[in-house]
């Protein structure tokens, strides 16, 4: 059968062998088509004659330079870079191929290799403006990755994120620094970013042991650790010396053993070792903010349980300072303040709570921290007494006896000027706390925290005196008597 001429028609099986000329022809046919359809942008039909001019021809160095250029502009730099590797293989003094190999080791990252074969274009062309403007950028790429590496070491992700993103510009297929990003996002607590760089990667790579570290890196961060874990192991399937994906993976199982032993003991009521647990747990990776969040808190929660209040807050503390949106530790912590009796920082965490979730039991919380800082504020009738905020009428009579008998102006009529004031201040108190207290309606109103002055109760025009004499009013009252300077005796009647 007959073959219809033309470079883009098959030839049949029958028919007889072209000539070098006729090959030569055929193939400079379809590399003018493909220089048509590249010059239209249309890159994928480039490609195609280029290949056909590849396959009439595979000895011609421009054929194989052409392909690399359309492939570059296809963001294909792999396979770029083998067509202009082939180019300068078949003429080492092609330019073209060889700063098109630059330039494709370039957008891969391979600054080392860029430089190389740059530097070869700009030996064989001394005015090369265009390979001596990619020389810079290589070795902007190389200074960038030298900064990065420090900056990584000194544990500052964000300069080393700032640094792939600039060199990213230079070299924008580079997995490499891709990664590199992604981890540091990572690291930032940036989850959501640094999961869309390393799917990017997976869908043109899903076996990129890097792309899928990064990942389980993602979810661990998140205190996702079992489904972590499965990405670990995939990383380490593909790449079984991924010492990254190992030391996380590792890090993610003693991390679930020791927080759910912790959990358990809690449970079990055994708190000491649930504090040890929790503790140990700590130590074990410092970059796992979230899942370290919970550990301090649910360590504070130990704390309150052992009545270690102090340290119960400093737990969590440190607990807000890795996640500042942790309700439950907000939660604890105030609730350790109010025990405490710190109301206006347990009032601060109240509104915190409330502002970030507006529930009707958050807002009663932060309403009961106010009333108790409001009536912080107020005298303590009860420490002014030394008895308990649920003492009895009994004891509340006996505590002003002894306390305005030990504060009686007449007891210290031999004291200085200045500590006469101060037993007079404290008398008044006393019989200001016992007018207040051993009234049922007025102690009602105390207790709850509201205005006693809403009673009409003028605490400034009561008179302790008056309070003393109708206490011991009753048969058997007394009086001081001197019996010589500096000292008194009770005298009964």
């Amino acid at each position: 059968m007959a073959a219809t001429a033309g470079c883009d028609v098959m030839m049949a099986t029958d028919e007889p062998e072209r000539t070098h000329e006729e090959r030569e022809r055929e193939a400079e046919a379809c590399k003018e088509k493909g220089n048509a359809f590249y010059a239209l942008k249309d890159y994928n039909e480039a490609y195609n004659y280029y290949t056909k001019a590849i396959n009439w021809s595979h000895k011609n160095a421009s054929y194989y330079g052409n392909r690399a250029a359309t492939l570059m502009m296809l963001s294909k730099y792999r396979e770029a870079l083998e067509d202009a590797q082939q180019a300068v293989r078949l003429d080492d003094t092609f330019v073209k191929g060889h700063q098109r190999e630059g330039k494709c080791h370039l957008s891969l990252g391979n600054a080392m290799a860029a430089t190389r074969c740059l530097q070869k274009v700009a030996d064989l062309e001394p005015n090369n403006e265009q390979a001596r403007q990619d020389l810079k950028n290589a070795a902007a790429v190389l200074q960038y990755e030298r900064i990065a590496e420090e900056d990584f070491q000194k544990r500052d992700f964000r300069k080393v994120v700032f640094c792939m993103d600039r060199a990213l510009e230079l070299a924008p297929a580079c997995h490499r620094f891709k990664i590199l990003k992604a981890e540091c996002l990572a690291l930032l607590g940036r989850y959501p970013d640094a999961q869309s760089v390393a799917s990017d990667i997976l869908r043109v790579d899903s076996t990129n042991a890097d792309a899928l570290y990064v990942r389980g890196l993602c979810l661990y961060y998140e205190d996702c650790i079992e489904k972590a874990v499965q990405f670990f192991v995939q990383a380490l399937k593909m790449f079984p010396d991924h010492q990254k994906a190992r030391l996380a993976c590792r890090n993610a199982k003693a991390l679930k053993v020791k927080k759910d032993e912790g959990n358990q003991a809690f449970k079990d009521g055994n708190y000491e070792l649930a504090y040890k647990l929790y503790s140990e747990a700590l130590c074990i990776d410092p970059n796992n903010i979230k899942t370290n969040a919970k550990l301090y808190c649910n360590r504070g929660t130990v704390n309150a349980k052992l009545k270690k209040l102090d340290e119960a807050i400093e737990d969590c503390t440190n607990a807000i300072k890795l996640d500042d949106s942790y309700i439950k530790a907000y939660l604890r912590r105030a609730q350790c303040c109010i025990d405490t009796e710190q109301f206006e920082e347990a009032v601060r965490d109240y509104e915190k709570v409330y502002q970030t979730e507006s529930t009707k039991e958050h807002k009663q919380l932060l309403k009961n921290a106010q009333l108790e800082l409001k009536k912080s504020k107020r005298k303590d009738y009860y420490k002014i007494l030394g008895v308990d905020k649920n003492a009895s009428e009994d004891e509340i009579k006996k505590a002003y006896r002894k306390r305005a008998l030990m504060h009686h102006p007449d007891r210290h009529s031999g004291a200085t000027a200045e500590v006469q004031k101060e037993e007079e201040k404290k008398f008044k108190e006393v019989g200001e706390a016992f007018t207040i207290l051993s009234d049922p309606k007025k102690k009602a109103r105390y207790d709850s925290g509201q205005d006693l002055d809403e009673d009409g109760i003028n605490m400034g025009d009561f008179d302790a005196n008056n309070i003393f004499k109708a206490f011991f009013s009753s048969p058997g009252g007394f009086s001081f008597e001197a019996s010589g300077p500096g000292n008194f005796f009770f005298q009964f009647g």
